[in-house]
């Protein structure tokens, strides 16, 4: 197993939410805070493995929480279902088609924070809930679509010049048998 791919996602999905939650110029405009992991979660979910989805939905939780007003914790759960999900579902998903990454990334973008309100109201902590949280959901969940589809060209571009390239099968195939001889 190739360590590449993990640790390329926590490196990303470390300064994913360093800049989410500094740069906080788009948040006046929209009214709302764009979250970026979702879309992150999309891409590890159709391309890695079980090991990279925990790694991500741990790590990316826990940095988010840490800063930001919830409970620490409590962004691992839905981002590790979300991921989960589409990782079991895969072969259903058209990975290479953008359409597809869209509406996964929308999906998943809008699915975590609902997830992440639903286990706030249970372990009775009371977020500010009200029609503006519509408004703010639809716009993190575009912000999220609109992401994962650039997710998959980056990782794509740095998995092009930091792995290695599989070399062309040559002319020789290895299941053919070469009778010498007379016959």
């Amino acid at each position: 197993m190739t360590w590449f791919h993990p640790i390329a996602l926590l490196i990303v999905a470390y300064l994913a939410v360093f800049f989410q939650t500094t740069l906080n110029e788009l948040r006046p405009f929209v009214g709302a805070q764009v979250d970026l992991l979702p879309s992150l979660m999309v891409y590890a979910a159709l391309s890695g493995g079980l090991v990279s989805l925990t790694l991500l939905a741990v790590g990316g939780g826990l940095w988010m929480d840490s800063l930001s007003a919830n409970p620490l914790g409590v962004t691992m759960l839905p981002l590790f279902v979300v991921g989960l999900v589409i990782q079991r579902n895969r072969e259903y998903i058209l990975r290479d088609q953008a359409y597809a990454q869209l509406i996964v990334g929308f999906s998943a973008s809008l699915a975590v924070p609902v997830l992440t309100i639903l286990l706030l109201l249970n372990i009775e902590v009371h977020p500010l809930l009200g029609w503006f949280s519509l408004w703010q959901s639809f716009v993190v969940a575009a912000v999220g679509a609109c992401a994962t589809p650039l997710w998959f060209q980056f990782f794509d571009w740095i998995g092009g010049r930091l792995n290695y390239r599989t070399l062309p099968e040559g002319g020789y195939r290895a299941d053919r048998e070469i009778k010498r001889g007379r016959q």
